[in-house]
């Protein structure tokens, strides 16, 4: 059963990645911008205060850059994943201090931004380290999604490995985990049943596409 769901997501993942290495610049920017716009006005979003955001691929996915400076603008406390350690496909999420601060990120694995354990001398806040306030949303990338809330990661399992430690976390202190809503570009939406699943596999809560919401 394991190797038949690892078979169905090896091949999904690479029939996406085909689609969306051919899609233009362009169309991925316009999307993009449809995509913050919806993004921006949910009010889960308004209302929340900390928000981790993934800061995208240089290619093939949605584009956060204009998310990541609206949360910076509006005053929330951004917090960005890095990697602790890949040898066990491990990640948490780490404050970012400003615009300046985020510029200055060097880069890490596939092209993405990635903090330095420290700011300005002193270690910085992160999700995980139990001293920073519980994130009220998690801003989630994917491979594919489907209308049944499925998600299909990059295969390294970060993002589940996270949410499970970080679930428990804030169930031993009695808060309630964030909101976990996935941006996707309109060809990475497929029909409910579509996107293979295991029991570690976490669902979204929401899924804004260019054409709206799928919750």
């Amino acid at each position: 059963m394991a190797t038949t769901l690892r078979s169905q997501k090896v091949a999904l993942r690479k029939a996406m990645r085909g689609l969306l290495a051919n899609l233009p610049k362009d169309e991925i920017q316009a999307q993009s911008h449809q995509i913050t716009r919806t993004l921006l006005a949910l009010p889960e979003f308004q209302q929340s205060k900390n928000v981790s955001c993934f800061l995208s691929m240089p290619a093939g996915e949605v584009d956060t850059a204009a998310v990541v400076s609206a949360i910076i603008a509006s005053g929330k406390n951004l917090y960005v994943p890095k990697t602790t350690d890949k040898e066990h496909g491990i990640m948490d999420f780490f404050r970012i201090f400003g615009e300046d601060d985020l510029r200055a990120l060097p880069r890490g694995l596939w092209g993405i931004r990635e903090p330095e354990p420290e700011y300005m001398g002193t270690q910085r806040p992160t999700a995980l380290s139990g001293s920073s306030e519980p994130l009220d949303l998690i801003v989630m990338p994917g491979v594919a999604f489907d209308r049944s809330l499925s998600r299909l990661g990059y295969g390294k399992g970060y993002y589940d490995r996270f949410l499970a430690s970080y679930s428990a976390m804030l169930q031993g202190r009695q808060e309630l985990r964030p909101r976990l809503v996935a941006v996707a570009l309109r060809e990475q939406i497929l029909e409910a049943g579509q996107v293979p699943v295991g029991e570690t596999d976490w669902k979204v809560d929401v899924i804004v596409g260019p054409d709206g919401i799928v919750s």
